[in-house]
This record gives C-alpha cells, structure tokens and sequence, in this order.
C-alpha cells in the first residue's frame, strides 16, 4: 500500500498524453469565428510561445498569437512536475480597433485516450439531501453536464472520474458560472469538451473572453479508489489550498452568539453583546480560532436580506466593528464577516446610490423582482466594490471574508444582453468575481476568503484557489446521515471544510426533524470531524455540557489536523440511510500515525461493525488509543488486514488514535 502517495513514471508518462501542449496549432481549443472554426492557434495569428518556471514543481507555457483584424488568442498550459496533473486556460481578445465578428461555441479539450471509460460524476449541492450524489455512465453515447443555474455546483459538480481499463482520469472544471461538459465515446477513450454553455458573442474592443481552466490528474489504477482519492488530496492540499500568511490554513473551531435576542441570524448582534459572548467563551477555557459575525450586522430591522448598505448598524455598533475585530485579535482569533455584494435589494444603499451598476429582472407579470443583481463585469462598478470593502475590512479588522451569494444570476444576465452578446454579461461577471476576490486577498496580507452560495452552490476549482468552504451546503447540519454522505465527498474533492455539532434526531419518534436542535452532545461531535468546525455549545450552557465541549474539541482538533495531513479511506458507502454504519480512516505516513472512527446510526440494526483496514505497514504494531474511555490495545498489521470488530449502542460513535511502531 506504499504506493498510495508514490507516483509512478507510468503515472507521469499517462498525463504527458492527455491534452498535452506541444505546438500552437495543437491548444486543445475551438470556436466559431463568424462561419468559420478555428482550431488550436493557427499560423496565421502568428503565434510565439514563452516558457517560464513559477515554482520548483511548476512549468507555465504561455503559447500567443495576433491575427490581422487584432484578435489575440492566449492559451496557458501549466505542467505539475511533482504530480501527474496539468492545466489549461485561454484568452479570447479584441485588441482591435473595431468589434469582431460573432465568436461562440467556445470549447477548450480535446481526445482522452481511456479505454472502456465510464464517466462518474455528481449532481453538486442541489439545496436538498439528495445532493453530493455521485453516479457512473458508460461512455458508449454522448453525455452532456450543466449546472441547473449560473452558479458552477447546483445540479452538476464540476470535478468528475474517467474510469478506464488501467488508468483513472481526473477532470476538474474551475469556472464559477454555468459551465458545460460534453463527453462522446471515441475509439480509443472520448472526446472531452468544456466551455461556458451560452456564448454567441461579439467582443468589443479591449474585451476578452475566458474559457474555464481545465485539471486533468491521470493515474494507474491500481489500489483504485485509494490511489486517486489521495493523489487528488495531496495535490489539493499543496497547490490548491489557500495560504494564510504563507502557511497551509490549519484547522479552525468557529464559535458565535447567534441568534441573539432571539432574532434571527446577526440581526440583533451588538458591539456589547458580541464583546461579552466572545470573553465568556474565553474565560470559562473555550477560545475560539474563528469569530463568527454572519448576516445582519448592517442595518436591517431584523431581516439580514435587507442587503446594500454595507456599513455596521450604528444603533448596535456605535463604533463600528472595529472593537470586536481589536478584541478577537488581543484573543488569537480571526474575525470573520458576511458580505453578499452580489446581491443588492431594492432601496437600499447602493440602488439609491448607483442604480446604473446593477441588474434589474422582470418576472412574467411585469413585476420587477427587488434583488438587483451587482454587474461584477463593470469595472467602475468593481473597482468601487473593491474600494468600499477593502476599507471596511482594514477598518474592522476582519481576517476572514465571508462571501454568499442567495440568488440566481441566470435570468439577470439573459434578460439584459442583446442577441449579438449572449454569454458576454456573464463572462465578465465570472472575471470580475475572480478578479474582486484576488485584490482582496492582494490589498490584504494574511486575509483568507470563505465561499458561499446559499450553501456549496460555487465551489469549483477557480473558486477554490482563492478560498475554502466553510458552509458547503444549506441542508442537513443536524441530519447525521445526510452530512455522512456529503462528507464523503467533501473528503475526497474538496478537503478543507466545516461542519456543525448539531443534532436533529429527535428522541421521541426516533427520526430526523419535527424537535427542533438536541443539546450538543458527544455523539454530535462525532458526526461532525472536519478540518474546522463550528462548535454549538453555548457561552451560558452549563458547567456540565460545557466542561463536554472542552474535552471534545480537543479530540475534533487532534482529528482535524490528521484529516489535513493525512491520506483518506472511507470504509463504507454513504447513502444517508440512519440505517448505515459509518466509518471511515485517516492515516500519516510520514508519521506513522492516524485515526479510525467508527459511527453507528440511529436506525443501524448490526450491534458490530468489522474495521478491516488497508495494509498500509506490512509487518507493524499498531497501538490504539480512545481519548474519551483513555482505553488503549494493540493490534498486528496481519490482525487488522483480517479486521477487528466494533461493538456500539445506537447513535454512538468511537474514534481511535493510532501510533505504529
């Protein structure tokens, strides 16, 4: 099993024959321009390629080119030399002094060779529980994948598997509006294009359009799926995962006052209030990593959609946010604040101020919807958003930005563009969000970005590169079994996120919903191990469930941190069935040390469960430890390959500690 984290020269040899640059004319793109396709980047635009070294592991070759009328075509190529993965992205612009013709079907792949290949791919978070779902199709017709609406996760997710007779092919799309995937069966593997779906456009002088960037990870598909889980997760985890202040982001326990006064969300939050939950927290031996202010902290009377004015509510922070941002720094923890800039509601701050930047919607009986969509792609527009919040954020101290984003952009942009710029309105929105994100991170040292989208709604890859999901859906905090199968996923694909310690299950009828949330309790915990969480204990509970949270958090923390250093093995399917066992393992090779955890549900009928572990140290002990009971036994690595048997009550959960020696 040592092969799990080793990449193999045959590994290296698969994804230098999968998209690989070579000369201008073979760029994996194409696209109509007026009548005519045009393929790669033809001589006529007069191509020069610039290879350049951006770090020790990464190789970008720049391949640029100019035709007669101005029309520049830029395509970047990116070879990972520590791991078998390369990318692609490309530039279409008018450096002309006139518009161009139409451009449209803009794609950007090519032939995969992949014998027998099935496609495995998900629906993303659909904001209900049968979201995170994976499914597998033979690729022996045409497969065609799209997001239900503008945002790049709902109803399609954007990271897939090519599973082929000795290979597995990974493909990640990082586009965060409605991006579409067309895969058709060749002779020897399929034909794999992307693009964003609606693109019949012209481009004005100075506009480029972008296509997404394509991943491709290829590998031997031995030890499959463990290999290419991990291999994904190391590349992850090195070259995707934001930095805070050079470092990897470590795991982070989030702690608030929600609901205060009884009113929902932040809406009643105060400068008072907040200042006084946060040193309770810390006085009774709970500091937070992260303090959480989420929507309502501007003026609003109690309803946090009020959104456009974007300044605390001085009735409630008389000085601003600044005091709590001066607090949690003075504490070792990081202020956390909602923004949701793209949204902007009728009579509010920015609509009373600057109608001209935003969308307006008509619905089919006339009546205009009070959301206004904020034109990202303006550039006055933006360089303004850029301005306002990067004050805000220096101004009260905030250390992680919290973006969310509550409605569709689809119908905004369709309803505004004319006939010759369909897509265009988009396409620049997606630019410029990129674009936002980045001079807040460059404006700001040390600044992190979570994203959210009513939930997981815009986590593809490009999104990734520039934040981590720390809410990566709307559904289920409390249902176990539901985050179980959400999890799974998350684990593989996306592997910094948080959970809640919440628990729906409701003790009289035995199932999910209909009593509200359970006191926080261990089994809560346990169904809730992520790289960061959100802990529900409460700065006034009692002595008692507080003393819990104490001794809990720390196990959450020592599991975190090997979720974040080590490799991932799931040990059972995850169908949100009450009905399953879970379990699942995380193991430091480099350290020789890890965890297994083992969950039964509500409705799990089996009393044992058989942890049978992969044989990752051939010929070791390992020795385990329960930090809850302090029980500690030992196995031999021969013993565990056969597996050792997990007795527990309904809804109960154990995690083991190991060291191998």
């Amino acid at each position: 099993m040592e092969g799990i984290r080793k990449i193999t020269a045959r590994d290296m040899g698969l994804i230098n024959d999968i998209l690989q640059y070579t000369k201008p004319d073979n760029v994996p793109l194409s696209f109509m321009l007026g009548d005519r396709q045009i393929k790669g980047i033809p001589a006529e635009f007069a191509p020069k390629v610039h290879r350049r070294l951006l770090t020790a592991n990464t190789v970008q070759c720049i391949i640029e080119g100019t035709n007669k009328d101005g029309l520049t075509l830029r395509g970047e190529y990116i070879e990972y030399r520590d791991f078998p993965v390369t990318e692609w992205v490309v530039y279409i612009t008018n450096n002309g002094n006139k518009d161009t013709k139409i451009i449209s079907d803009v794609r950007l792949g090519g032939e995969i060779k992949c014998p027998s290949a099935v496609l495995e791919h998900g629906n993303g978070d659909t904001l209900n529980p049968e979201g995170y779902s994976f499914v597998k199709d033979a690729v022996d017709k045409p497969i065609r994948l799209t997001p239900t609406t503008g945002t790049s996760c709902q109803g399609a997710f954007p990271y897939m598997k090519l599973h082929g007779e000795d290979r597995e092919i990974r493909l990640a799309i990082g586009w965060p509006t409605k991006w579409v995937a067309e895969i058709s069966p060749t002779e020897d593997g399929v034909m794999f294009n992307c693009g964003q779906e609606r693109c019949n456009t012209l481009l004005h002088p100075g506009e480029t359009f972008r296509t997404p960037r394509l991943n491709i990870m290829a590998y031997t598909n031995e030890d499959a799926p463990f290999r290419g889980i991990n291999l994904w997760r190391q590349w992850y985890l090195k070259h995707i995962l934001p930095r805070e202040n050079g470092q990897p982001v470590q795991p982070n326990l989030c702690l608030h006052y929600f609901e205060a006064e009884g009113k929902p969300e932040f809406t009643a939050a105060s400068e008072e209030n907040q200042l006084f939950a946060l040193d309770e927290y810390v006085r009774r031996g709970m500091k937070p990593d992260v303090w959480w202010v989420d929507a309502g902290w501007y003026p609003c009377d109690y309803n946090w959609a009020r959104i456009g004015t974007w300044h605390a509510d001085p009735a409630r922070f008389p000085n601003g946010l600044a005091p709590i941002g001066k607090a949690c720094g003075e504490k070792g923890a990081r202020l956390l604040l909602w923004f949701e800039p793209e949204r902007v509601v009728a009579g509010e701050e920015i609509d009373r101020e600057h109608s001209e930047w935003l969308l307006k919607y008509t619905n089919s009986d006339g009546y205009v919807n009070d959301n206004r969509l904020f034109d990202l792609g303006n550039q006055e527009a933006r360089e303004w958003l850029k301005n306002k919040i990067n004050g805000l954020i220096k101004e009260y101290g905030v250390r992680v930005y919290r973006q969310d984003f509550n409605f569709d952009a689809m119908p905004y942009w369709v309803q505004n563009e004319t006939e010759d710029r369909i897509g265009m309105m988009e396409n620049l929105h997606g630019q410029g969000y990129l674009d936002y994100w980045d001079s807040l991170v460059f404006s700001n040292p040390g600044l992190w970005i979570d994203s959210c989208a009513a939930g997981g709604r815009r986590n593809d890859l490009e999104t990734m590169r520039r934040a981590v999901t720390l809410h990566y859906t709307d559904v289920g905090y409390g249902n176990h079994p539901i985050k179980q199968k959400q999890h799974r996923e998350m684990f593989e694909w996306i592997p910094y996120f948080r959970a809640h310690n919440m628990s729906w299950d409701n003790p009289k009828t035995g199932g999910y919903g209909g009593a509200g949330n359970r006191p926080v309790d261990e089994f809560a915990f346990h169904c809730a191990l992520t790289p960061a969480l959100t802990s529900m204990i409460k700065h006034f509970d009692d002595d008692k469930t507080f003393e819990m949270g104490i001794r809990m958090d720390a196990i959450w923390r020592e599991a975190a941190e090997l979720e974040l250093s080590g490799d991932y093995y799931p040990m059972t399917p995850c169908n949100g069935d009450p009905g399953d066992w879970y379990a699942m393992q995380f193991d430091n090779s480099t350290e020789h040390r890890g965890f297994v955890q083992a969950i039964r549900n509500i409705h799990a009928e089996d009393d044992e469960f058989l942890v049978k572990m992969p044989c990752i140290y051939p010929d070791k002990k390992y020795v385990f430890t329960d930090r809850e009971t302090g029980e500690s036994f030992e196995y031999s690595s021969k013993e565990l390959c056969d597996g050792f048997t997990v007795s527990l009550p309904k809804r109960k959960g154990v995690i083991f500690f190991y060291t191998v020696i």
